[in-house]
Formats: structure tokens, sequence, C-alpha cells
């Protein structure tokens, strides 16, 4: 291995874009946090955990301060 190698190296795809370089300590480290990191987030969705938890459903009364089955004061 040599230490010139440098984390990032442009793609072979022939494209404007460069990927992880994994001939680098670096860049192989960051090759397996981002594929770790992947798979938890498929797998949090997958189940419906963590941010992708559905929110509880509101349960809904009527304020306090207003009783819905009084009569106007003016009414017999």
């Amino acid at each position: 291995m040599n230490d010139d190698e440098p984390v990032f190296k442009k793609s072979k795809w022939g494209t404007n874009r460069y990927v992880y370089n994994a001939n680098n300590p670096i860049g192989r480290a960051l090759i397996i946090a981002s594929s770790v990191l992947a798979i938890v987030m498929i797998l949090l969705m997958e189940n419906h955990a963590g941010p992708f938890a559905p929110s509880p459903s509101p349960s809904w009364s009527p304020p306090p301060s207003q009783d819905p089955w009084l009569l106007p004061s003016g009414a017999p």
C-alpha cells in the first residue's frame, strides 16, 4: 500500500464524479461506515422505528373551558 493514495479517486465509469478509494485506510473506513449506515437506515424504515415511526394518533377532547351541552343563559 502506498501512503500517497488519495481518499477519493475519479470514477472509472467516465463520469465526472469521485468515489471512495479502497486502497486508502480512510477511504476503506468511509466505505464501511456508509454501508453500515445505509443498512441501519433500511432496517429502521422496514420496521417503522426511530425517525420512521408513525406519529401517535391524537386523542381529541374538548377544551375544559367550553362545555358543549350548556344552554345559553337566555333560554327557558
